[in-house]
């Protein structure tokens, strides 16, 4: 069971931080699409947003899969995936008028609400033994 406890955790990690990653690299290579796909989501000063979003999304996603400050950014990103699934996915699940688009959106409601928990695990038992936080003795 020690070796599960060592590298779950570090696994674990990867799986969270995979769609972060992907999704700030993805508006990094295209700054202005991703603001154009704000704009049109109605999400306010969509110029600064995205890079605020590229920011939380690949900053600490990258953070969280090498285990640094792992508690504190499990911590934003748990808020960030509540903040973004009420107001963007759940309202946009809501108000659709197409019942696909509605679906879609609860999908990915849902799938943030779940990341979160996920999240809320790492901000409670830390980022396990192989990480940069065990390195440095971080609690």
């Amino acid at each position: 069971m020690n070796r599960v406890a060592t590298y779950l955790p570090a696994f674990g990690r990867l799986l969270l931080s995979g769609l972060f990653i992907w999704a700030g690299y993805g508006k990094l290579m295209d700054p202005v699409g991703s603001a154009q796909y704000f704009a049109a989501a109605g999400v306010p000063a969509p110029s600064l947003m995205v890079w605020i979003t590229i920011i939380v999304e690949l900053g600490g996603g990258l953070a969280i899969l090498v285990g640094l400050k792992a508690r504190w950014v499990a911590g934003v990103l748990a808020i960030w995936c509540l903040a973004t699934g009420f107001a963007v996915h759940f309202v946009a699940a809501t108000s659709a008028a197409d019942a696909m688009v509605a679906y879609d959106n609860m999908i990915h409601f849902y799938k943030n609400l779940g990341l979160a928990g996920g999240f809320l695990y790492v901000l409670a038992f830390g980022a396990g033994a192989l990480s940069f936080d065990a390195r440095r003795g971080a609690r």
